[in-house]
């Protein structure tokens, strides 16, 4: 399997009670955090997006995400070989090739290291302020990811589609990869089939175990023809592999037999060095 971070600070998520340190941490700390998962082998890093959170939900999504294209470029200077998850861009608050450029410079920047996750999104109140559609955000999405896979590594893309339709301008720089891996995020069936028959996998999110089991029950025989599909899922709650290494152990035996190829981890932890311990521990566990 491969093991990926979604890392403290980006985001604050109010479910997992996010420790004090993670409010008054410095933009040094993100990059410490991010050289030791570099240096302990971790495989990606996962970054949360959105652009404005109604403060009522916030108690929900939380209210902090950094920009992931500014945030990703600062962890790509950074670093030298882990991968950088955009977790998730909404397809319908951008045109595809607006995707491409900001995204493949982030690729072009980390040397091909890029990761690009992306959704059909569900917070309505961020479509109405950003003037997004969002009653035909499934479709559109669709249109979207197919612009995007014929334009993401072009220097003059071309694509004619539903909603997406141009030629003839250039986006450079562009993706340095030939193929950039596409996962889609979601949390329904839909969400799953889309990324089978349109992207290279499918990172879901706030699903249990017992929740996944069935869908990917159904569609068995479509991941079963696709065998380099990437499974990748965020446990939930976030593991403690000093303090508790059996149960984390216990974890990624049940995600592998569920199928998963790649797991996007929390980490119980109560300050940065206390982070870099759990990193450590984990690092430890999976090189038994």
């Amino acid at each position: 399997m491969r093991y990926g971070l979604v890392p403290p600070i980006v985001h604050r998520n109010p479910r997992f009670t996010p420790p004090r340190w993670e409010f008054e941490a410095e933009i040094d700390d993100l990059a410490f955090v991010a050289r030791a998962a570099d240096e302990l082998g971790y495989d990606f890093m996962c970054f949360p997006g959105h652009v404005a959170i109604p403060e009522e939900v916030g108690e929900v999504r939380g209210l902090v995400y950094w920009d992931p294209v500014a945030t990703m470029s600062y962890v790509a200077a950074r670093t030298s070989r882990i991968k950088l998850c955009a977790y998730i861009v909404v397809l319908g608050y951008y045109h595809p090739l607006q995707i491409a450029k900001s995204y493949g410079t982030v690729d072009r920047l980390s040397n091909g290291r890029l990761i690009l996750g992306v959704g059909v999104g569900s917070l309505k109140q961020e479509f109405e302020l950003l003037g997004a559609s969002f009653d035909d955000r499934g479709p559109r999405g669709d249109d979207a990811l197919r612009a995007i896979r014929a334009s993401l590594s072009k220097r003059m893309p071309v694509y004619h589609g539903e909603y997406y339709d141009y030629e003839g301008f250039v986006v450079d720089p562009h993706a340095v990869q030939e193929h950039v891996p596409i996962w889609i995020g979601g949390r329904t069936r839909r969400s799953l089939r889309r990324a089978l028959e349109l992207a290279d996998g499918w990172s879901p999110f706030k699903l249990s175990i017992d929740e996944l089991r069935p869908m990917l029950e159904a569609w068995r025989d479509e991941i079963a023809e696709r065998p380099a599909f990437d499974l990748i899922f965020p446990p939930d709650p976030p593991v403690d592999p000093s303090a508790n290494p059996d149960g984390t152990l216990a974890v990624l035996d049940d995600h592998r037999a569920l199928g998963a190829t790649g797991l996007a981890l929390r980490f119980v932890h109560r300050s940065r060095e206390h982070y870099l311990e759990q990193l450590e521990a984990f690092a430890k566990l999976t090189t038994r």
